[in-house]
């Protein structure tokens, strides 16, 4: 796991809150509840994730944390609800096919909010601002997107960085992986050139000094919360009145900083 606080002020900071999570089934799916927001188990705010992918969302001594997980738990925790947490495939989260099928209430695994994902899904409001990145091995003769031509590139299957990828270097030979645990095994073993993905978590590849950032693309992109679209206007309002106390009252600075400040 990488120490929270690594080389992250690269990273540009936080707009606005929110964050992605994963969710699990329960006998009582469907039932409404006293709290009306038809949640998946009344009593619990059922979250789903792409776990590991630090520093957004990994496991630590037994428990999930990062950032995303430590807002999901403090919101969960200002709803009065348990947080109860699943890890799920990203390609699942972001096609909303885990939300259709109520194995979660809300998805948070940092998921950048597109057109395309907003056509099937609810967003919460935005609550980081990240970058793509292309990582290489030191001393690699990779020193930018335009030197990636017949190259072996890692990729997440169904993210932003594999769409950046396919745009911005067509001559490549994109390699898809399920999650980031995959692709950086890839990259140790020699099996990719490079990977591009979300600069904080290529970031955390860095700090044992084997491999290093060769490029950073501002690209605009903002992670958000996912809900189910239909259905779901009550809980996306319940989760942006959360975020909007914990960023009034610094709750999210504070974590924001402990993972993301020097």
């Amino acid at each position: 796991m990488l120490s929270k606080k690594s080389a992250m002020l690269a990273v540009v900071a936080a707009g606005a809150l929110a964050l992605s999570a994963c969710g699990g089934g329960s006998d009582d799916a469907g039932s409404g509840g006293d709290s009306g927001l038809d949640l998946v188990s009344e009593g619990a705010l059922t979250v789903c994730s792409d776990i590991p992918y630090p520093p957004f969302e990994f496991e630590e001594n037994g428990e999930y944390t990062g950032f995303d997980m430590d807002i999901m738990k403090e919101i969960a925790s200002g709803m009065d609800l348990e947080l109860s947490v699943q890890d799920v495939e990203f390609n699942g989260l972001q096609s909303g096919a885990v939300l259709a099928a109520r194995q979660c209430d809300i998805g948070a695994s940092a998921v950048t909010i597109t057109e395309e994902r907003a056509a099937n899904l609810a967003f919460s409001d935005p609550y980081y601002d990240s970058l793509q990145s292309l990582l290489v091995p030191k001393g690699s003769d990779v020193a930018s997107i335009d030197d990636l031509a017949g190259k072996k590139v890692g990729v997440q299957q169904g993210t932003t960085g594999e769409t950046y990828a396919s745009k911005n270097a067509p001559d490549a030979e994109l390699v898809q992986f399920p999650s980031d645990a995959e692709m950086y095994a890839a990259i140790q073993a020699g099996n990719v050139d490079a990977l591009l993905q979300d600069l904080p978590v290529n970031l955390g590849h860095t700090e044992d000094g084997s491999f290093t950032i060769a490029e950073e693309y501002p690209t605009d992109e903002k992670y958000g919360f996912i809900m189910a679209k239909e259905g779901s206007e009550a809980l996306v309002t319940a989760v942006n009145e959360q975020l909007t106390a914990l960023r009034d009252n610094g709750k999210y600075q504070e974590i924001y900083d402990s993972y993301f400040a020097e």
